[in-house]
Parts: C-alpha cells; sequence; structure tokens
C-alpha cells in the first residue's frame, strides 16, 4: 500500500511539471531505495535522441539478492501517465519496467561485461513527443548508488544538436527581444527624468535601477538558453542569471511596496509597520530565490526536489500578499484624511491613483502566477515558449502602467487641480460616505 501511494503521488506530481531543465547533466545516485526516480522531461522532434550513461553502480538489498533485470531506464509520456497509474493501483507488486505504456532503453542485465557496472548508450526516439526519462527499482527493500550522465536533444536540419526541448528552442531570440524592450525603455524613462529634473524623487531613481536590472536579467537568461542549446551547458551564464533574478525579484517587490506607501514622492518616511513589510517580504525572497535555484539546477531526481517547489510556492504566495497591504493602507490613510483637511479634489485624485495601482498590482499577480502556470500546464509541449512569451509580455505591460501612473510631471493630473474640481470632488467624498 505504501509503495501504491507513494508512485501515485510521485507520478501525478511528475504531471504538474510544467517544463524541463534539459541540458548535459552528470548525477550522482548514493543509497536511494526509492521505486521511481524522475530525471529529466524533454520535448522531442522526429530527430531526438536520449543518451545515458551509467558508472559506478552498486546494488544493495536487506533482503534476496537484487534482480538485474528489475532495475533500469524507460520513458514515459504524459499521455502515458494514467494508463502506468492504472496498472500499479490494479497489482501492488506490478513493476513499470513491464509496462506497454513506457519506452524500454535498458536495465541493469545490459552491464557488461560482468562484473562491469557501467554502461552507454544512445536511443534514436522514433515518435515525437515529451518524454520524462526515469529510472526503476522494482527490488522491494534494495538502494542503489551510481554516478547518472544524460544528454537528451533534437537533431537541426543540418545535423546539429539542439540541447533544448521542442518547445523551448525559440527561448534565447524570445529574451534577448524583450531585454532590447526594456533598455528602450529605459532610455525613454531617463529622459522623462531628465526633462522634468524638479519632479524626480527617489524612487524614480529606483525605478530606473529596477529597469536595469530587468534588461541584464533577459539578457542573461538569452545568453544561458543559447549556450543550453547549442552545447548543452549555461557555461556560467546561469550564475549571472540567477543573480540577477535575486536582485531583479527583490527590487520589484521592493519598488511595489514603496510605491504602494507613496514613499519618497507623497512622504518622505515610511512607518514602522511599512518597514516591517519590507523586513519580511525581502528576507522571504532570499529563501524564495534559493529554493528556486535548487529547483533550476539540481531537477526532479532529489529526494528533496517536491520539498523545494512546495517551499517556492508558499514563499510567493506570502510575498504577494505582503506587497498588497501597504496599497491597502494607503488608500485607507487617504480616504480618513480627505475628511479632514480640506483638499478633497487633490485626496480623492490620489485615492483613485492607489486603487487604480492596487487593481493593476492584483492582475498583475494573478496573470503571471495563475494564468501563466495554466498555460504552461495545457499548452502543448511544442508551444511551451507561449507561457514565456505571456509572462514577459504582461510583465512589459505592468512595468509600463506603473512607471506612467506614478512618472515624474511637473503638473501631476493627480496632484494639481482647480477649485471646480475641488468642489466637484468633495461632493463625490460626501456621496461616497453616504453610501459607506
Amino acid at each position: 500500500m505504501a509503495k501504491i501511494l507513494f508512485l501515485t503521488l510521485f507520478l501525478l506530481i511528475f504531471s504538474l511539471i510544467p517544463h524541463s531543465f534539459a541540458e548535459i547533466k552528470t548525477l550522482k545516485i548514493i543509497s536511494d531505495n526509492r521505486p521511481m526516480i524522475l530525471f529529466e522531461k524533454f520535448g522531442f522532434t522526429h530527430t531526438g535522441h536520449v543518451a545515458v550513461a551509467v558508472s559506478s553502480v552498486s546494488v544493495s538489498s536487506n533482503l534476496s539478492p537484487p534482480d538485474p533485470s528489475r532495475l533500469g531506464f524507460f520513458l514515459l509520456s504524459e499521455e502515458s501517465l494514467l494508463q502506468v497509474l492504472l496498472e500499479i493501483q490494479q497489482n501492488p507488486s506490478f513493476c513499470v519496467l513491464d509496462s506497454q505504456y513506457t519506452t524500454h532503453l535498458f536495465t541493469f542485465r545490459d552491464l557488461s561485461p560482468p562484473p562491469a557496472s557501467s554502461f552507454n548508450h544512445s536511443y534514436p526516439v522514433s515518435i515525437p513527443n515529451e518524454y520524462s526519462l526515469f529510472f526503476a527499482n522494482c527490488n522491494p527493500e534494495s538502494s542503489v548508488s551510481m554516478t547518472v550522465r544524460t544528454e537528451m536533444y533534437n537533431l537541426e536540419f543540418n545535423g546539429v544538436k539542439d540541447y533544448l526541448p521542442a518547445g523551448q528552442t525559440q527561448l534565447p531570440s524570445l529574451f534577448f527581444l524583450f531585454s532590447l524592450a526594456y533598455f528602450v525603455f529605459l532610455g525613454y524613462w531617463v529622459f522623462a527624468c531628465l526633462k522634468n529634473k524638479k519632479s524626480v524623487h527617489r524612487i524614480h531613481l529606483l525605478m530606473a535601477g529596477l529597469l536595469i536590472i530587468k534588461a541584464l536579467n533577459l539578457i542573461c537568461a538569452a545568453e544561458d538558453k543559447h549556450y543550453v542549446k547549442v552545447t548543452g551547458s549555461p557555461h556560467g551564464w546561469d550564475v549571472l542569471f540567477y543573480l540577477f533574478q535575486f536582485i531583479r525579484v527583490v527590487l520589484l517587490f521592493t519598488v511595489i511596496v514603496l510605491v504602494g506607501t507613496g514613499w519618497s514622492f507623497l512622504k518622505p518616511f515610511l512607518q514602522e509597520k511599512e518597514k516591517k513589510v519590507l523586513l519580511i517580504v525581502i528576507p522571504l525572497q532570499v529563501l524564495a530565490n534559493v529554493a528556486s535555484i535548487v529547483i533550476g539546477e539540481t531537477g526532479p531526481f532529489i529526494k528533496d526536489w517536491v520539498t523545494w517547489n512546495q517551499v517556492f510556492l508558499l514563499v510567493d504566495i506570502i510575498c504577494c500578499c505582503a506587497i498588497i497591504f501597504p496599497i491597502v493602507w494607503s488608500i485607507r490613510s487617504l480616504r480618513e484624511t480627505s475628511k479632514t483637511d480640506g483638499k478633497a479634489a487633490r485626496n480623492l485624485a490620489k485615492l483613485t491613483l492607489f486603487r487604480q495601482f492596487y487593481i493593476v498590482v492584483i492582475g498583475y499577480l494573478y496573470f503571471t502566477r495563475i494564468v501563466v502556470f495554466a498555460l504552461k500546464t495545457i499548452s502543448a509541449y511544442k508551444y511551451q515558449w507561449v507561457s514565456n512569451a505571456a509572462e514577459e509580455i504582461a510583465s512589459l505591460a505592468f512595468y509600463v502602467i506603473m512607471f506612467y501612473m506614478f512618472r515624474p510631471v511637473e503638473r501631476n493630473e493627480y496632484f494639481v487641480l482647480d477649485e471646480e474640481e475641488e468642489e466637484a470632488a468633495e461632493m463625490a467624498l460626501r456621496d461616497e460616505e453616504f453610501e459607506l
């Protein structure tokens, strides 16, 4: 029963993995007793190949000597997942290696010549699809140690290897184009700040820094994917990518919190509760980025991979909720202030601005966390790049709207109003108070 629950949960989690981290990898398995180990998930074309090399293999068992034919590697497609689950549920002692729905590669019986413990072979993928590479151990009470080198690729028309999955081979160009868009955006922002020097505040400089980091993050992402595509290894670009991603995410959440509190352009200092939000969000983002690096660099073969995914998801949800509170506090404060300071129109305009910003932030978080995830899950493996494009389009739109709403201008439409607008605003506020 424990085996059935483990495999069922494992395969369900496997079905939710949205994309792969494909490249040439060398992994070490040490005394692992899991019945199934997931290594890679890759989208193959009709010219796909998978190469697996194992060495330093040793198997220990608490019961009878392990059967080498009950330990081996296989490929499993998304479509075959439910059938394999059904077979396991119907027969608790069923070995996945015997399933007709799996693509058999080799077992430890093929390790030759005995008693050598190494194997190296490449297999063509005849049917285009998205497959996951698994190792199965159907020997009860046994553990395996080995070094595994995996290599998955598709051949282009000129015979060159493409190490990115079929649905991600467009990503280097996609990320590069968006980096250019952000550099153009940065140029316009610098021009706007220079044109309105008297209206520039510290928050505007911080926003400029956010654009620089976002553009650099996309360039590193493009280079990372490019080198993986042509060589199977990121050549160090993944380190820069994770560095700028960490700075970018922390800076983005910080800017949203500071803009939401009105810091710098409405008030020079943060209140204690607003400082506490930053003290919560920033350390949590550090933890989230650590989890992201573990997820991206190790892959699903490690035992704690699912746990790190859960940590990342939980921390991201907490941070998304936390950054909403300062905006709500600003809306509440402006509503209260508008009743007492005699500047109804100005406060109503500010109130309208922060309400709009609140809606924009909620929409951005919903789209990038829910809609993008749904696209990754439901999109055909050949179109995985669409979810990346949707996420970058949504991010660019959010940046443009936020920067436009809080741009440096001498006569801000929200903060400079005439007497007629003042009278109209007083009536609107009285009507709003009456409705409440």
